[in-house]
């Protein structure tokens, strides 16, 4: 009857103690044949085991050397299944191909799709900065502790002539906050500027190695 407790014996409590590692409900079923509990559901059955505390120990994962269920079984040639899963030769439909570019929305700067092999998907193509990459292009690697620095102030101008290299250490320098504004300040003086912030850069290190 709905609300009334459901009594059990401690023989019966025992019994299920003493076998709460089995199926819930191979065990509620082997319960009711063995007592003749028809009166206990087998949600009364599982909550009966969870105010107990008598868990089973599984967690519904698979663990080490565990073998899947479907382990040589063939896939289905027909049904939902089957039409929806990836062909072969199929490509996801966000796949973009070699020479894709895109304009990242965060800093401005464009990425390029390029036929190499990503290093960390093993995929055919990787994504990369279009700027860097045409400059790497052009003059081989870019020195270690360095960045590019964009001349005109069009970041999406990936010619290799409007990028610079210089020491990651100078970027404070040429920044708006504390440095002299590089990128806003009118194209006939950014020569001076970055000259003048080389210098400073190459003092201050100088200092450096003399202590």
């Amino acid at each position: 009857m709905k609300g009334r407790q459901i009594l059990y014996s401690d023989t019966q409590l025992a019994w299920i103690e003493a076998r709460k590692a089995d199926p819930r409900k191979q065990l509620h079923a082997a319960f009711v044949a063995q007592f003749g509990r028809s009166d206990v559901s087998f949600p009364n059955f599982k909550a009966l085991c969870t105010r107990k505390g008598w868990s089973t120990g599984r967690t519904g994962c698979f663990v080490k050397g565990q073998v899947s269920h479907n382990k040589g079984k063939a896939f289905p040639s027909r049904g939902r299944s089957a039409e929806n899963h990836f062909k072969t030769g199929g490509l996801p439909h966000n796949y973009r191909g070699p020479g894709h570019e895109r304009i990242n929305k965060e800093d401005g700067y464009v990425t390029l799709i390029v036929a190499e092999t990503n290093p960390h998907t093993g995929a055919d193509t990787r994504p990369v900065l279009k700027h860097r990459w045409m400059w790497e292009q052009a003059h081989g690697p870019l020195p270690a502790d360095h960045a590019l620095k964009c001349m005109d102030g069009d970041k999406t101008n990936c010619d290799p002539t409007n990028w610079k290299p210089i020491p990651r250490a100078l970027l404070p320098r040429l920044g708006g906050r504390y440095g002299r504004a590089f990128d806003s300040a009118p194209p006939e003086i950014k020569p001076a500027l970055l000259a003048t912030a080389r210098l400073e850069h190459a003092a201050r290190e100088l200092r450096k190695g003399a202590k």
